[in-house]
């Protein structure tokens, strides 16, 4: 049902708090909508329309804090930096991770406890989210494979060289020493790491092959036995219950017709769902290539401090802050794309990488001091 646009509200003299409250609430619609019909413009069919019908939404609610601020709305304000960074994004990127911040931001709007916000705004909000949250949950099903491979890639690539190169640095052995030891250390993990993608992706896919419904139930329905035969079986076998298996033989056996296309699959839903598994787990070779490339991106950045000359304990510092500072960002950005707090998940990766080169930083002075 069409939502009419809200009628003019009275005018009554606002206090200078709700002057200032309303500008920005404006501002922030404003900005919305400007970020709905920039993604808009990098989208075609279906998602173009329901960006458009988010942005369509954003105008209503424009509209109602126009009019409760009257001649106030003449002064502009500006949005809030949330909003500027999504807006700049949309326009110059357009991608998941706008929808992500997109659909934060729609979950943390203030309307459902600012009285002058109409009851039907915060729920719009409520519902808006939901929307984002579709838009955004269709992208991550299009990148989640390789991009899996490569956050996990990145991630193991900085934590265990940091291990590697702390453990060794902490004996204290030569620089280059540390240094080749480092080098050793990414090229064996990064060979590893795409081994295994390979071999764990192409298992999977496999699996979902072998697991995919055939159409051996439409060549072999003609010569079944109308009396005797297993096919209720066969939909049994893929989760109908008994009426529904009996009714789908039923059909195949052409005792009846029925209004269903033959040619697709007797469950579209489960080759629905197979599709969107294939299609989540991404492809062996990409993910090989992602979890290489990231790992060793992420595992040469431990040795910077011993490429540039650095020794000792500044080396191991800054060493351990350059990685510091990446762990924060990966973990950052896949808290971005799964909607939850991006500086949460950061700390997390954060307190866990250090944890781990922690740890065999420790031993290292431990065997360093027992060595000598």
């Amino acid at each position: 049902m069409t939502q009419q646009a809200p009628a003019p509200i009275p005018f009554s003299e606002p206090t200078p708090v709700q002057i200032r409250r309303w500008r920005k609430y404006l501002a922030d619609e404003i900005a919305e909508g400007a970020v709905y019909r920039e993604l808009a413009n990098n989208r075609s069919g279906e998602e173009r329309q329901i960006l458009l019908g988010l942005a369509d939404a954003e105008k209503r609610h424009e509209e109602h804090w126009h009019n409760l601020l009257g001649p106030h709305a003449a002064k502009s304000s500006r949005p809030s930096l949330r909003r500027t960074v999504l807006r700049f994004l949309a326009r110059h990127f357009g991608s998941v991770f706008v929808l992500a911040l997109a659909q934060r931001a729609e979950g943390a709007s203030p309307y459902g406890a600012d009285k002058d916000a109409s009851r039907q705004m915060a729920a719009d909000e409520l519902v808006h989210e939901e929307v984002v949250r579709g838009l955004a949950t269709r992208g991550r099903h299009r990148l989640s494979g390789n991009f899996r491979a490569a956050v996990f890639g990145a991630n193991d690539g900085l934590v265990s060289n940091l291990a590697l190169v702390l453990g060794i640095g902490a004996t204290g052995v030569s620089s280059s020493l540390v240094l080749f030891s480092g080098f050793a250390g990414l090229l064996a993990g990064a060979l590893s790491m795409a081994a295994g993608e390979y071999v764990s992706v192409r298992s999977q896919l496999e699996l979902l092959s072998a697991s995919k419904p055939t159409q051996i139930t439409l060549s072999a329905a003609p010569d079944l036995d109308l009396e005797s035969n297993e096919l209720m079986l066969v939909y049994k076998a893929r989760g109908m219950s008994d009426a529904d298996a009996a009714h789908r033989a039923a059909e195949r056996m052409g005792i009846y017709s029925c209004d269903c296309n033959p040619s697709l699959s007797v469950q579209p839903e489960l080759e629905a769902a197979t599709e969107i598994e294939h299609e989540e787990i991404g492809s062996a070779l990409g993910a090989a290539s992602a979890s290489f490339c990231f790992f060793a991106s992420g595992a040469i950045i431990p040795i910077l401090p011993f490429i540039f000359g650095m020794v000792g304990t500044p080396a191991i510092l800054l060493a351990a802050s350059l990685v510091g500072v990446a762990l924060l960002l990966t973990g950052g950005v896949v808290g971005l794309l799964s909607g939850a707090s991006p500086a949460k998940r950061g700390l997390r990766q954060l307190g866990i990488g250090l944890g781990a080169a922690g740890v065999t930083y420790v031993l290292g002075l431990i065997f360093g001091g027992s060595v000598a």
